[in-house]
């Protein structure tokens, strides 16, 4: 299984942990971070933080704990899987310079469900404004996931972040179904998505008419791989457009209660948006199960790529210009 990092490493590349102080997170989870270079060329994350923490066995999941060989701590006082958003500025060494929560209090209603904020949120900057988009899931009884575009506020003055606007994004053609979750948006491209990869399925949406979803196009292709779910933003490199995607391999374990394992891929699309691309071969980032990419963004010549650990930890990869270009070509060949 090729490993993203010690490629990385090995080509030039660096990684750099994200933390923010124990006592704002009670030491549970930080996790999937997605990265973003603003209009002013500012490195910025969002750094989700969730209520608990998550203990998997890997491997022959030999090393269970009481509960079993997947386990979610949570505060005894608090069993819902709440997330909070905070906005980071990272300096040139890719470390955290400032940070702060994102304040959601202007809009916020009373949970519906036990999954409770804005999940996996990916940050991006659209006609001047900042989003987060992600998946929300507590406003109805059921859990009915949907796809929410967040419009914040943020004042890198006093560094503080504010949700002003929050638009919940109905499915489009038909609104029928239960989750919608990691559309990724198109960098150059305001309030559009990509869905789906393979068949390659764009949407846009529109903030000034709420209840107006459009499928735009869906473009079939002719890779058999497992089927490629939406991580990372899509950015341009040279004469593509490309996203890193995750696929998701679900199985029982000896407790038959659900657990599973990711990988990411290279996709690569044509200025057209016909898939040209997808890696041959899954790659991991530190070898573990559970790994989740939410963001890229292209920085200098090299690329940074943001990822989650387990639920337990948050890191921003510098992958070098040489090896995302090995990447593409290794994706462009396979047939």
């Amino acid at each position: 299984m090729k490993n993203l990092i010690q490629e990385a490493i090995y080509f030039g590349g660096d990684i750099s942990p994200l933390v923010i102080p124990a006592e704002l997170t009670k030491q549970t989870g930080l996790m999937n971070p997605s990265v973003f270079i603003d209009s002013d060329g500012d490195i910025l994350v969002n750094l989700r933080h969730v209520n608990y923490t998550l203990y998997h066995s890997e491997g022959e999941q030999k090393f269970t704990s009481r509960w079993g060989p997947l386990s979610y701590l949570h505060p005894e006082n608090y069993q819902k899987l709440a997330t909070t958003n905070y906005i980071c500025k990272l300096n040139s060494d890719l470390e955290i310079e400032k940070f702060c929560v994102v304040d959601t209090s202007k809009l916020d209603v009373e949970p519906l469900w036990d999954f409770v904020g804005l999940e996996d949120a990916r940050l991006t900057q659209w006609n001047g404004d900042y989003y987060l988009i992600g998946v929300r899931r507590d406003t109805t009884t059921n859990g009915q996931g949907r796809m929410e575009l967040s419009k914040i506020e943020l004042d890198k003055e006093n560094w503080t972040a504010r949700e002003v606007s929050r638009l919940r994004i109905p499915a489009p053609l038909d609104n029928a179904s239960y989750c919608e979750k990691n559309w990724v948006p198109v960098l150059d491209m305001p309030f559009h998505f990509v869905k789906w990869t393979s068949p390659t399925e764009l949407v846009r949406t529109y903030p000034e008419e709420p209840a107006r979803c459009e499928q735009v196009f869906i473009k079939s292709s002719n890779f058999n791989v497992v089927d490629q779910r939406g991580s990372s933003h899509v950015f341009n490199w040279g004469e593509y457009r490309v996203s890193i995607t995750h696929e998701v391999y679900l199985f029982n374990n000896y407790l038959e209660r659900k657990d599973g394992f990711y990988r990411h891929r290279f996709c690569v699309w044509d200025k057209e948006w016909n898939l040209i691309g997808i890696s041959p071969e899954p790659f991991t980032f530190l070898d573990a199960r559970i790994e989740f990419c939410a963001g890229a963004a292209v920085f200098g010549e090299d690329l940074l790529i943001s990822f989650g650990f387990q639920d337990n930890a948050a890191f921003v990869l510098k992958t070098p210009k040489e090896l995302v270009d090995k990447y593409i070509q290794e994706a462009l060949s396979h047939v």
